[in-house]
């Protein structure tokens, strides 16, 4: 079997598989507050960020890969 090759050498800065969980928390915070805010008829929604902070999430960003290492095949596996 062949293994899979990354095509875009961008990488997560962290140990984290995935946030998913922090999404997920977060759009259900938002989402019960415009719930909430249209069941009192307010004027103004709630922003998404309000509810969710991205520096409190799994990952901290995203980095490219250094030019030198994307010569190598192994740091290309995904």
């Amino acid at each position: 079997m062949a293994r899979s090759k990354r095509r875009t050498p961008i990488f997560g800065i962290t140990t984290a598989e995935s946030e998913q969980w922090d999404k997920r928390i977060a759009n259900r915070r938002w989402r019960s507050a415009v719930r909430r805010a249209l069941k009192f008829d307010a004027d103004i929604l709630p922003e998404r960020r309000e509810h969710s902070d991205p520096w409190i999430m799994a990952k901290d960003g995203k980095r490219w890969m250094a030019e030198w290492a994307r010569e190598e095949p192994s740091a290309m596996r995904k």
